[in-house]
């Protein structure tokens, strides 16, 4: 069994100064797939992750304090990919996998569109180009889990004000049909296949308590293909970890 967690920290660095090692310790994934690092390796002490068991592998955006994907895993992979090839994503530190056997995991944080019209459009080409991308990659890597940051709800029970943000960044009705799509694609979005009730997020804005009342967003998930459905023992959602605006998200698969 792997215990595979995804956790968009919103800065490495901040999420350390919160006592997040001691919380990795207690989680104890054996797979940490991480989004917004927002640091280069040479940046942190990476001896924390190791004397807690964990080889790591970074993928950091050219431009410092910004983006990063990062893997912490338990078992040494066979491979490792930086990356998804496309030269303007992989700038941004957006993609990295890791490979175990038949077996791929990936840490992906999708661009927002909210910072204004040109992020959109960046977006929109990012879920038209990384849904090729899978496709290609699929046809070599069968067995994928990718975990990350989507940016979108995909459904109205994944946000707590679905009508007054009909026309917001994240939960725009272009962004949801990709997302159906990507599903249709061969994916099941593990904490659905265990979890149909409301309520259920892993961001809230820093703005008017919003945490503290749960209005918040669910756009962390843990996506599987098709073929490893009957693997999935459990996924649920850690809202009482706080050492970000989003929350981990976790899944038990028998891989």
């Amino acid at each position: 069994m792997k215990r595979i967690v995804t956790y968009n920290v919103n800065g490495i660095r901040a999420a350390l100064s919160k006592n997040w090692m001691d919380w990795l310790k207690a989680a104890n994934p054996d797979v940490i797939c991480l989004q917004e690092t927002k640091a280069n390796p040479e940046q942190l002490d990476l001896t924390l992750f190791e004397e807690a068991g964990y080889k790591h592998y970074w993928h950091s955006a050219q431009k410092k304090g910004y983006s990063g994907v990062a893997i912490l895993t338990k078992e040494q992979p066979d491979n490792i990919v930086y990356g998804c090839g496309i030269q303007k994503y992989d700038d941004e530190g957006r993609v990295l996998r890791v490979d175990y056997g038949d077996n791929s995991i990936m840490s992906v944080y999708m661009p927002s569109g909210s910072s204004g019209d040109d992020r959109q459009a960046f977006k929109m080409a990012w879920l038209s180009d990384f849904q090729k991308y899978i496709n290609s990659l699929k046809k070599e890597r069968s067995n994928l889990i990718i975990c990350g940051d989507y940016n979108i709800c995909n459904k109205a029970i994944d946000i707590h004000n679905p009508k007054s943000n009909a026309n917001t960044s994240g939960f725009l009705p272009e962004e949801r049909a990709w997302f159906d799509s990507f599903l249709e694609s061969g994916f099941v979005d593990s904490f659905r296949h265990f979890n149909s009730e409301p309520h259920n997020y892993t961001w809230w804005s820093y703005r008017a308590g919003s945490r503290g009342k749960n209005l918040g967003w669910r756009i962390d998930y843990n996506l599987v293909t098709e073929n490893l459905r009957s693997k999935l023992l459990r996924a649920t959602i850690l809202p009482e970890a706080k050492h970000s605006d989003h929350c981990p998200a976790l899944i038990e698969i028998d891989i």
